[in-house]
């Protein structure tokens, strides 16, 4: 059963690993695909029932917001299962609706373009966090599109007032650099779209393109058409669509979650199977292993499972992270036993998610003896042989520091984990499954 795990003691204890751990490390659904599967079934026409769906709060409030919309969802937390009810492009709530997204950057990105199909005003707003991070990006395509949207203080970030009268068509220009997921949430709602057409022509570098493809094959798996330049900065529209549910949609295993099972085979020296994610995976955060295979360790991919098997020598290297952003924080987690520097660059937009994630890793990693370089688009981090735990990690209520960490006290004693229960973001199971690894 998939639910918010019970109260974890804070600061938590990461149990230490006596030896090699290995094992088979199954994860929940990915969070990308729950959240961009709950918004296509929702347009699709009929109900839609998705297997394998990720359970905690971001998925939670992708839910809250589409049920805030007028659609049936019907979640059943016990059997991994979530129906959604569609209505064939049409937003039930035809008046007013409020939408909080809490800190769910996929909610707000992709809830904000579907509420624009709508007819109404809708107020999105989210935790303290969420107003400070950006999404005038969104807002200008949509402007560009007709639909009235705006940042209510008038920084480009929540809250917005979106003054809904259905999604026209036509044309716009998007940057994606400091988010994919601004490209993905129109993708999602412009086949709905009235107008003949929509066309997005990205503007700039386009940030984590795998998830863009993400997105694309989705939309088509609900029958929608995409026209992608070969290039991929162009996209073509038609509008008008009508999106079939496939009836049932089975959810991918997390692979950004996987990452952290890989790792601890990593630097213990065992190996971790994660199943349901193959050789095919949809996700590109399963590239991962590739980075894990430059550094030494063996990887095994079959047609429906992930194996990493660690190396008493791992070597680091410099790696451009951008595809695979949220990864980071489990490199840096791996890189100081490494034997030689680590550099991790082109991220600078991962200073804008749930925290800085640059200047976090880089203090707690400091703070527990290692050295590291910052630059503004990523940091060096260097060999350590005396990690230091002399206080807890600080997890700035972001998911992914809290998981990463976790997996240096693995290797070095008496680390602690402030604040655990930040993993329900994505993850609310996580510590008893590391655990459960270390005791097999």
């Amino acid at each position: 059963m998939r639910t918010l795990s019970p109260p974890l003691p804070d600061p938590l204890p990461v149990p230490h690993a006596p030896g090699p751990l290995s094992g088979i490390a199954p994860v929940p659904g990915s969070k990308s695909i729950t959240n961009r599967a709950l918004a296509l079934a929702a347009l699709a026409e009929g109900p839609t029932v998705l297997t394998n769906a990720l359970f905690a709060d971001d998925t939670a409030r992708m839910m809250d917001c589409l049920r805030a919309l007028g659609f049936v969802v019907d979640d059943e937390p016990e059997h991994e299962r979530i129906t959604v009810h569609g209505q064939g492009g049409v937003i039930p709530a035809n008046r007013a609706a409020a939408l909080f997204v809490g800190n769910s950057g996929t909610t707000a990105r992709f809830i904000t373009p579907l509420a624009a199909l709508g007819h109404g005003t809708f107020l999105l707003d989210g935790v303290a966090r969420m107003r400070e991070r950006p999404i005038g990006d969104l807002l200008h395509a949509l402007q560009a599109l007709g639909v009235h949207a705006e940042s209510v203080a008038g920084n480009g970030c929540p809250p917005l007032r979106i003054d809904a009268d259905g999604l026209h068509g036509g044309a716009c220009t998007i940057r994606a650099d400091k988010s994919s997921q601004f490209l993905s949430g129109l993708l999602l709602a412009a086949p709905c779209a009235k107008g003949e057409q929509t066309v997005v022509t990205v503007d700039g570098p386009l940030l984590s393109a795998p998830y863009i493809t993400i997105t694309v094959e989705m939309v088509r798996a609900f029958g929608g058409v995409i026209h992608v330049s070969e290039d991929g900065r162009i996209f073509r529209i038609p509008g008008n669509q009508m999106y079939r549910t496939p009836g049932t949609y089975a959810v991918e295993p997390d692979a950004s979650s996987a990452t952290y099972f890989w790792g601890a085979a990593a630097i213990t020296g065992g190996t971790a199977r994660v199943p349901g994610i193959g050789r095919n995976a949809l996700q590109g955060d399963a590239a991962f292993v590739d980075v894990l295979s430059a550094m030494g360790c063996g990887v095994r991919k079959d047609d429906d499972f992930i194996e990493i098997t660690g190396t008493s020598k791992l070597t680091g290297g410099t790696f451009d992270m951008n595809a695979i952003s949220d990864t980071v924080m489990t490199l840096a987690a791996i890189a100081p036993f490494a034997d030689s520097p680590t550099v991790l660059e082109n991220i600078a937009h991962i200073r804008h998610k749930e925290t800085d994630r640059i200047a976090a890793t880089v203090t707690e990693l400091r703070r527990l003896g290692v050295r590291v370089d910052e630059r503004e688009d990523g940091f060096t981090i260097y060999p350590c042989d005396k990690i230091t735990p002399t206080a807890p990690v600080r997890t700035y209520d972001d998911h992914r520091m809290a998981m990463a960490f976790a997996l240096i006290g693995l290797r070095v004693p008496g680390v602690q984990i402030a604040d655990p229960s930040c993993v329900n973001k994505t993850f609310p199971d996580y510590f008893a499954r590391l655990e459960r690894l270390v005791r097999l």
